[in-house]
């Protein structure tokens, strides 16, 4: 979790602690705002401890109990500052995958230029509906989230007309373990990787493969976005990080270019894909 992130929480959590302390009707303890509230008087100091993310709903009950309701539109917006930089999949996805995918699409309506490292998966820009599907799958059963599955897949594979503008440019860079992760069947797999030899040669991609046995000058990471110069998408297994501030997408944008220095593209990237195609029909 970012230091940043971590002391906004905690802040949050203090000003929770002083509604509670500065009730009209006179400080509430812990236990009684729990009993309110009907919670567990655990969830109360883990939230002004700052060891627990209170949810809109969360901080709305809170400024009710403490009879300041008139303060939950200054927890709300505390609450959108944390929620802008970390969204925890547990709350994205309460509603589904779908959701999620409509987020993205909007971010990705307005960038003109998008840089895409993904060190495991095929970017989902490329992706077939099948190894889609695939995905979204494996990630529903991980998180438990509704299965809306293939209304994420028609979302994410509806994003894909962006392609074929001629106002939009595609940079995307994959490890070499992105063609042979089988994230899904083999025949899948199979009909993904004659997809990427597709895109090869569009003149709104460049798509760019790091082989294993390139020599690498930073490792391999988290696969990330990079939307123009204005926002950057991380992906981690608890949250996903939405990152605005100009030092950091300047870090990314480094990596990125790091990143490019031990690529190839076109045919060698196409020697790249063959290669992991004829490895799946042996």
């Amino acid at each position: 979790m970012s230091t940043d992130f971590q002391q906004a929480r905690v802040a949050l959590g203090a000003r929770l602690r002083e509604l509670r302390t500065s009730c009209p009707g006179g400080r509430l303890t812990g236990p009684q705002l729990a009993e309110r509230l009907g919670w567990p008087h655990s969830k109360i100091y883990k939230l002004e401890n700052g060891r627990q993310t209170a949810t809109a709903e969360d901080l709305r009950a809170w400024a009710t109990a403490s009879d300041q309701p008139e303060a939950a539109e200054e927890l709300l917006s505390r609450f959108n500052g944390l929620e802008s930089h970390i969204r925890s999949w547990r709350r994205q996805l309460a509603a589904g995958h779908k959701p999620v995918q409509d987020a993205i699409t909007a971010e990705h309506d307005r960038t003109a230029t998008l840089r895409i490292w993904e060190n495991c998966l095929v970017a989902g820009m490329l992706q077939t509906a099948d190894y889609a599907r695939s995905v979204f799958t494996r990630n529903t059963d991980l998180h438990k989230s509704p299965r809306d599955i293939e209304a994420a897949v028609r979302a994410r594979v509806k994003r894909q007309e962006g392609l074929y503008d001629s106002r939009k440019r595609y940079h995307i860079i994959m490890w070499e373990g992105a063609l042979r992760a089988l994230v899904c069947p083999p025949s899948v797999l199979a009909a993904q990787l004659d997809r990427l030899m597709s895109v090869i040669g569009l003149d709104t991609v460049e798509l760019g493969i790091v082989p294993f046995a390139a020599p690498l000058k930073i490792q391999p990471a988290n696969g990330f976005w990079v939307h123009d110069e204005r926002l950057v998408l991380v992906e981690d297994w608890h949250a996903e990080l939405w990152i605005n501030d100009a030092d950091s997408i300047a870090l990314y944008l480094r990596a990125w270019n790091t990143l490019r220095e031990s690529a190839v593209f076109g045919a060698d990237a196409q020697r790249l894909i063959n290669e992991a195609r004829r490895g799946l029909i042996g």
